[in-house]
């Protein structure tokens, strides 16, 4: 099935089907952090899923994105903005770039740059458990965040560090051509859709990315301190269920 094809589908299955073509910046909705870590961190994965063909990522000159093992190599040493300064190691993602579901959060905590795993924290075993709940284990998925390094304090993501990182980002999802695109929280959600719009107008619906379905939901760690966030958030992920379905031809 194309990626056209695909969309259509997506469409009917969401509330509404907004064009996006662009990925895009900052804010996310004040997530709490944890003392000593950041509420988004990412999962790890291993299986395998049908792919979707998506353009090509941007990257600065110089910057090779002609493979999965290239492009991780080149962000485990990167030096593009003040982060690399203070992080402890890079947070590449876990999981497997053949899946069909990716899952992008904002920013390494504490545990994830000491680990050097994503989502590895409170907010993450509640994303363990929201993904078990639509039929994923962490080795199915691939997990990563906008930025792949640990703001000194969890602090909010800056814009000069999305800028620098967003290749990394763009070059992962070209590359593993994923179903469908879950992202956590509104610094994820606006970095790819460079929307400025609060998080409860971006959720329950379908977007598209590069020609990619994206659902947009809570981060994790608002539901930690908001449980009224957690039926929404079911919602959403419902719907990015659907959308790997119907792109997929499995079913949940």
């Amino acid at each position: 099935m194309d990626a056209r094809a695909r969309l259509e589908r997506a469409r009917r299955l969401g509330e509404r089907f907004v064009y996006v073509t662009a990925p895009a910046v900052v804010d996310e909705e004040a997530a709490p952090r944890e003392p000593g870590g950041r509420p988004d961190e990412e999962p790890r994965a291993a299986g395998a899923a049908p792919r979707v063909a998506l353009a090509a990522a941007s990257a600065p000159a110089g910057f090779d994105t002609s493979s999965w093992e290239t492009v991780r190599d080149e962000a485990l040493v990167c030096t593009q903005c003040d982060l690399c300064e203070t992080r402890t190691q890079v947070v590449w993602g876990s999981g497997t770039p053949h899946t069909g579901l990716m899952v992008v959060g904002e920013a390494p905590g504490f545990h994830e740059d000491q680990q050097g795993e994503a989502f590895v924290g409170r907010a993450g075993q509640l994303l363990t458990k929201i993904l078990a709940a639509i039929g994923f284990g962490r080795d199915e998925v691939f997990i990563t965040n906008v930025l792949k390094c640990r703001p000194p304090d969890n602090a909010d993501p800056l814009p000069h560090q999305v800028a620098a990182c967003e290749p990394y980002l763009e070059a992962q999802i070209a590359l593993i051509g994923p179903a469908v695109i879950l992202t956590l929280g509104r610094h994820a959600a606006r970095t790819l859709l460079r929307e400025e719009a609060p998080m409860g107008a971006l959720r329950g619906r379908v977007f598209e990315y590069q020609g990619v379905p994206l659902v947009a939901t809570y981060h994790p760690a608002a539901l930690l301190r908001n449980p009224a966030l957690k039926r929404p958030t079911w919602e959403d992920v419902q719907l990015a269920r659907r959308i790997y379905d119907e792109a997929t031809g499995t079913r949940g």
